[in-house]
């Protein structure tokens, strides 16, 4: 595991997407595991703006999404795919039918959960972009995952919905209850990881993912034993490093 500290937000992003265009010039066909959430979207506008300059292309990768919540519709602002488009693939060249994001509107969720499985074994994800929840969970696997999970229904931790209500108008009771994440399997099956971590909230989590016990408790400790992981943070989320 490689540790990187950065001065604020924009260098960790910055860090973050030098790292991942190392992978996309050696592969322009690369399988890009996704995020959603506040800390990404630095890293995806760098993504956009190299596009732009036209120094990348995206019109031979493939994306595979983390998670989405479970009953919101697709065109819904909150829903991860609405996130993602509005974000990131609205602004690049990728194909949208290369681009994938869990079903959670799915008649039988499970199923869906076993195709999408299925679908990421086939096609093996080169880097795995990740953030980190203030109880250590990836994805949206909370505290106590099984580290052999695969692609699965979540009912959410009630902290992370308090802390992702800042998306529903700071009203808890608009955030879904439940979620279709990829397992910890599924996430540590990636050949390369990068983790960004922002802000004292996540200082933490990341202290322990870095130098705690390999625990369930948090769930992004399993990474210690992942042979490439680059940890990107900035000053306030790597505050217990030092």
């Amino acid at each position: 595991m490689i540790v990187i500290q950065a001065k604020d937000y924009d260098e960790m992003s910055l860090k973050a997407y030098e790292a991942m265009k190392i992978v996309l010039t050696e592969k322009p066909e690369a399988v890009l595991g996704l995020a959603t959430g506040s800390t990404p979207i630095g890293l995806y506008k760098c993504m956009i703006a190299d596009y732009k300059a036209g120094a990348v292309s995206y019109k031979n990768t493939t994306s595979i999404n983390l998670d989405e919540y479970v009953g919101l519709p697709v065109t819904h602002p909150e829903s991860y795919r609405s996130f993602m488009n509005r974000n990131l693939f609205d602004h690049i060249d990728i194909k949208p039918e290369n681009t994938h994001v869990p079903d959670g509107l799915a008649e039988d969720l499970q199923k869906a959960a076993d195709e999408y499985t299925a679908f990421a074994a086939a096609h093996p994800i080169d880097v795995q972009i990740l953030g980190i929840g203030a109880n250590g969970h990836i994805g949206f696997n909370e505290p106590g995952t099984p580290f052999d999970s695969h692609t699965h229904v979540v009912t959410l931790k009630e902290g992370t919905r308090r802390d992702n209500a800042r998306f529903f108008d700071n009203d808890i009771s608009l955030v879904p209850t439940h979620a279709v994440t990829l397992g910890m399997q599924d996430i540590m099956n990636a050949k390369a990881v990068i983790l960004l971590a922002s802000g004292a909230g996540k200082a933490d989590a990341v202290a322990k993912m870095i130098k705690g016990p390999v625990s369930t408790d948090c769930p992004a400790s399993i990474l210690q034993t992942h042979p490439n992981v680059l940890v990107v943070t900035d000053e306030a989320a790597g505050y217990y490093l030092n």
